[in-house]
């Protein structure tokens, strides 16, 4: 199988996977799904956990069948482009898909995760972020989030996801 990354409007995400899943055949169309992060919001006087969209503006599929894939997918409105290179399509690097398997799991959500800071270094005790906290670039402890540093669609790129830091030593 064969993972690809498809722009597509910002916003409009979720509208176009389930667009995709309706017109786009299973045989051809493995699977399309949008990956998330867990994050917590106060509202209310209360922390509640809500999901944010990890890659805005990005949906994923996987197949086995590009040339039928490509097919479908110009027929699809306000789908942009599957990411490549000029003209050829190329797929996601094992090492991206890895990030998403390994970060996401089968749900495709990048729970939140929860540590301290110990002499102004960060510690991740529980969560997807445990043991990268080399890959951490910034964290607001306000909005109980990180900002990590990824190569990603041929770039690095920041990604925010879930962090809440429990307690500072």
């Amino acid at each position: 199988m064969m993972w690809y990354a498809v722009q597509v409007r910002t916003g409009e995400e979720e509208k176009i996977k389930f667009i995709c899943n309706k017109l786009i055949s299973n045989d051809v169309l493995k699977e399309c799904f949008i990956s998330y992060y867990e994050k917590k919001i106060k509202y209310m006087g209360k922390w509640h956990t809500t999901t944010e969209i990890l890659f805005p503006g990005y949906i994923f599929m996987v197949s086995d069948h590009i040339d039928d894939l490509l097919l479908n997918v110009k027929k699809i409105p306000k789908l942009i482009k599957i990411l490549g290179n000029g003209n050829e399509i190329i797929p996601l690097y094992d090492r991206e898909i890895e990030f998403l398997m390994m970060f996401g799991k089968e749900e495709h959500l990048v729970k939140m995760s929860y540590g301290y800071i110990e002499n102004d270094k960060i510690i991740i005790t529980d969560g997807p972020m445990k043991d990268y906290e080399g890959i951490i670039r910034r964290i607001d402890r306000h909005k109980r989030k990180a900002v990590i540093e990824i190569e990603f669609f041929g770039r690095i790129m920041d990604v925010s996801v879930g962090l809440e830091i429990v307690k500072k030593i």
